[in-house]
């Protein structure tokens, strides 16, 4: 028999809120919150939701923060910004974070500014190094030791996080790039407001990525993307407020059903446990699914309430379930452009 909606066990545990409203980015990094608001990024400590530090508060011409992503040891920060740039900080013992430095770096600048062929042209007789995002950096995302970012100048660059240099640019898309996903293989997943979601995949021998499959056209936006924890189904969320749920299979990829309930623009969705988290203009959560038995289909589990402007950002981790519960437990944050940060646990039932 397929769970009941409304008895899927779930309540709010806390609520806080960032110094500066309009929540851009959550993420959580060695239990510590970071959550990205204007041109801040505050951290709280996860242990008792307290505000331990914030930073990027000398930058104020950097713009919004865009996107949060980490190295693999978490001693590295790295933030995006609607200045165009990508910024490295250090993580110190007290839980402190000092900047270090920028991308495209100063030396990797001076190595390539005197070779004609990296420049390339951004706007009528303007140029830029090819290692040079032209616009707002719109999200990072860290694989092994290599980073992808992607921007509104409709391209994604991938980073050397040892040696802080550019290995690549591709020109993806025909429109700003919102979201992007990257398997454990490699493979990369790009969501444009032309309203493709395209498949990059690294040809070894040339040395860069190939496109290999484009999905779409949308009938809006496509502003947000997310990987299953198999990674071979992909969501992908608009402004028309639905979901679509697609399946690759060997060198195709296929939509297998839409999911509708929003009744606004998807903002930011995440998988986690076998569930899709889902947050949207009308202000609420969503948490979908798939129904016991043969259907193989999605459906709304619960609806959550409780913020005052739309849902911009969810980041998710599992903990031990409390007594009564021999499932783990799914912590949720879900960040609002009111400033206000919901922790939600979900107990999936046993």
């Amino acid at each position: 028999m397929d769970r009941n909606p409304s008895t899927f066990n779930h309540h709010c545990v806390a609520s806080f809120r960032t110094l500066t409203p309009h929540i851009t980015c959550l993420v959580v990094n060695n239990n510590l919150l970071y959550a990205a608001s204007v041109n801040l990024i505050n951290v709280f400590d996860l242990s008792h939701y307290t505000h331990v530090d914030v930073f990027n508060d000398k930058n104020p011409s950097s713009g919004f923060v865009k996107s949060i992503a980490f190295n693999n040891d978490g001693s590295r920060i790295f933030t995006a910004h609607q200045d165009c740039k990508i910024r490295v900080w250090l993580v110190t013992p007290s839980k402190r974070h000092r900047l270090l430095s920028s991308l495209p770096t100063v030396k990797d600048k001076l190595r390539r500014c005197l070779v004609p062929r990296n420049y390339v042209s951004v706007r009528r007789h303007r140029k830029k190094l090819w290692i040079q995002h032209c616009d707002t950096v719109s999200g990072l995302v860290v694989n092994d030791r290599v980073m992808y970012s992607i921007s509104w100048d409709k391209s994604f660059k991938v980073w050397d996080l040892e040696r802080y240099r550019c290995l690549e640019s591709v020109k993806a898309h025909e429109d700003a790039i919102n979201d992007i996903a990257v398997s454990n293989n490699g493979t990369v997943y790009t969501a444009s407001a032309d309203g493709y979601i395209k498949v990059w995949d690294k040809d070894n021998k040339l040395k860069k990525h190939t496109l290999v499959r484009t999905i779409g056209k949308m009938k809006s936006n496509v502003n947000a993307i997310a990987l299953d924890k198999d990674e071979t189904t992909l969501f992908s969320g608009g402004c028309d407020g639905t979901i679509c749920r697609w399946k690759r299979k060997k060198n195709d990829v296929v939509k297998v059903e839409k999911l509708k309930g929003h009744g606004g623009a998807i903002l930011c969705m995440i998988s986690v446990k076998g569930l899709l988290a889902s947050g949207s203009t009308d202000q609420t959560v969503r948490i979908w699914e798939r129904e016991n038995g043969s259907s193989d289909r999605y459906c709304c589990k619960v609806v959550l309430e409780g913020h005052e402007k739309p849902v911009k950002s969810l980041v998710a981790f599992t903990a031990d379930a409390e007594k009564g519960h021999s499932n783990c437990v799914v912590r949720l944050f879900s960040g609002s452009l009111d400033g206000d940060i919901n922790v939600w646990e979900l107990f999936p039932f046993d």
